[in-house]
């Protein structure tokens, strides 16, 4: 009977030095699987801090490096979240049983902001000494742990009392006139008016969208109610927007482009088009404040672009689009519009042919990517590092390391691409880029850069300032109304030439709006974005 409890023991303990070996392991295997998902976020984070370093190097010229960015960041944020559940499963295994440890390296966190009030909580220091249970003890320094925290946006209602008095000799009642408000029949602050504007197009939120968040804060403002107050604050503004209009059309030199805007019609949507036109100065070092112009129309056809640059004359960069040519005539007035065509635009065709890894996604083989097309990407960006080393460059200096160095580089691509080109088909998909490039119409607006230091090689500030429409477009689906496109089309040029001078949109916004209706005509230059400056006292975040 003991020979057969002795064996019962050894069992039992045999069996607990199996559970123990498999807790092990399955520790050391969730272990693992921290440590593997650590290493990949870890790589994650290193693949997108080279890419911004990039972009901060070279600038965003590179058409695919804004997408290279946003899946990057999709991916580092999966991975981080991976990592963190796997070390947390790594952590409970650790603490049902001892095994060796792992260092995780921990997510960049910059400093809070100087600029966030401090709410400073102190523990309850002891009495005792815990230890010896003396009682003295004395302070010898402190710890300070930050955690960062959201107060809900608060609503309050601002009730401005105006006492009447009468006058017990003539009995004449008076009373203080009634506070101003920026719209008539207005009910709104400046600072709510600011927010449902930006909200709707700089944050691309469709007002019922933000009637149904009011709502839920406990605030019930119908879809009708802040419609209205849209429209009005569009009219408050409208001469600030004329002035950036007049600022944008004292240039010299223009980047425009248009993009797809549905608009809302009988039976469905159309297609209606927002055209932008850009100053900025900055490339050549310019000192002119940049700005942006949006403007909308039903369609593309050619009498919008010349009616939004009637009497302006200069160098248009854009797009070889055939809308524009009534711009270059010779007999236009004031005089003829000179183009400046974009390189991105024609290495996009090439690119598109010589693209690898978007031929190997969608099935293609090796031999449909074209030789002709990689080597023309290959040249042309050759340009392109070029242009990254003298950007920002006066006129003057750009122009002659152009011609120092650009110069020969084009006359080779272009005697190559000729060459090229008697060799192939007309029915040849890289062909049709190569007659797109050379061809007689468009080959002078391409060299334009060589015979003028202001001259950018891309076109890429104009497609920049449309990226926030194609986002909005995703969000309000159309426009509801011609007059919809018009109104959006006065608050982007607004919101967008604050952001193209680096100030926060809603905070100038709100100040304008509060601002704008005591100021004189003449002072209204004084509430531009690049002339603007919150008045003593006031806050960016009062604003």
């Amino acid at each position: 009977m003991s020979g057969t409890a002795s064996e019962l023991e050894q069992l039992r303990a045999a069996l607990a030095a199996a559970e123990g070996r498999a807790a092990a392991a399955e520790a050391d295997l969730a272990q693992a699987r921290a440590v593997v998902s650590t290493s990949e976020a870890m790589i994650a984070g290193l693949k997108l801090e080279i890419a911004l370093l990039r972009r901060d190097k070279y600038g965003r010229s590179a058409e695919r490096t804004a997408r290279l960015i946003d899946q990057l960041e999709l991916q580092l944020e999966e991975l981080v979240a991976n990592a963190a559940e796997d070390n947390a499963r790594a952590e409970q295994a650790v603490g049902q049983t001892q095994v060796a440890g792992f260092e995780r390296r921990k997510p960049v966190k910059k400093p809070f902001p100087d600029h966030l009030s401090r709410e400073r909580v102190v523990v309850e220091p002891p009495t005792a000494c815990s230890c010896c249970g003396s009682g003295r003890i004395v302070k010898m320094g402190e710890d300070i742990t930050e955690t960062l925290e959201v107060i809900p946006r608060q609503w309050k209602v601002i009730q401005t009392v105006r006492e009447k008095f009468t006058c017990r000799a003539c009995e004449k009642i008076s009373q203080p006139p009634a506070p101003f408000h920026p719209v008539p029949r207005g009910w709104a602050g400046p600072s709510l008016l600011a927010m449902i504007i930006f909200e709707k197009y700089g944050q691309h939120q469709p007002l019922n969208r933000q009637a149904e968040r009011y709502a839920r804060e406990g605030v019930e403002l119908s879809l009708s109610t802040l419609a209205d107050q849209v429209g009005a604050v569009t009219a408050l503004l409208e001469p600030l927007q004329a002035l950036i209009e007049a600022h944008v059309l004292a240039a010299e030199r223009l980047h425009g482009d248009d993009t797809t805007v549905p608009l809302l019609a009988r039976g469905g949507t159309k297609t209606a088009r927002l055209w932008t036109y850009v100053r900025d100065d900055r490339p050549f070092s310019g000192t002119a404040p940049p700005a942006v112009v949006f403007k909308f129309s039903r369609d593309r056809a050619g009498e919008h672009p010349l009616g939004h640059l009637k009497g302006w004359q200069g160098i248009l960069q854009a797009d070889a689009y055939a809308g524009y040519n009534q711009l270059y005539q010779g007999n236009r007035k004031p005089g003829p519009v000179l183009p400046a065509l974009c390189w991105s635009h024609a290495r996009r065709k090439f690119f598109e042919l010589a693209d690898v890894e978007g031929n190997i996604r969608k099935g293609k083989s090796p031999e449909d990517i074209s030789p002709i097309a990689f080597e023309a990407v290959k040249r042309i960006d050759r340009l392109f590092e070029i242009e990254r080393e003298i950007s920002g460059l006066d006129a003057a200096a750009r122009l002659e390391a152009r011609q120092r160095l650009s110069a020969p580089l084009v006359g080779e691509l272009e005697a190559w691409l000729r060459s090229e080109r008697a060799r192939l088909s007309k029915h040849a998909k890289v062909a049709k880029a190569i007659d797109y490039l050379l061809s007689t119409a468009h080959w002078p607006g391409f060299t334009r850069f060589l015979k003028d230091g202001r001259v950018c090689l891309s076109n890429n500030c104009a497609e920049r300032s449309l990226r926030g429409v194609a986002l909005g477009r995703k969000s309000w689906l159309f426009a509801g109304s011609e007059r919809g496109g018009h109104r959006a089309a006065a608050m982007y040029t607004l919101i967008g030439s604050a952001k193209l001078n680096g100030i926060d949109p809603q905070a100038w916004l709100a100040d304008v709006i509060a601002r704008i209706a005591d100021l004189p005509v003449s002072r209204l230059p004084e509430l531009l974005p690049w002339n603007w400056n919150l008045p003593e006292g006031r806050s960016a975040e009062a604003a």
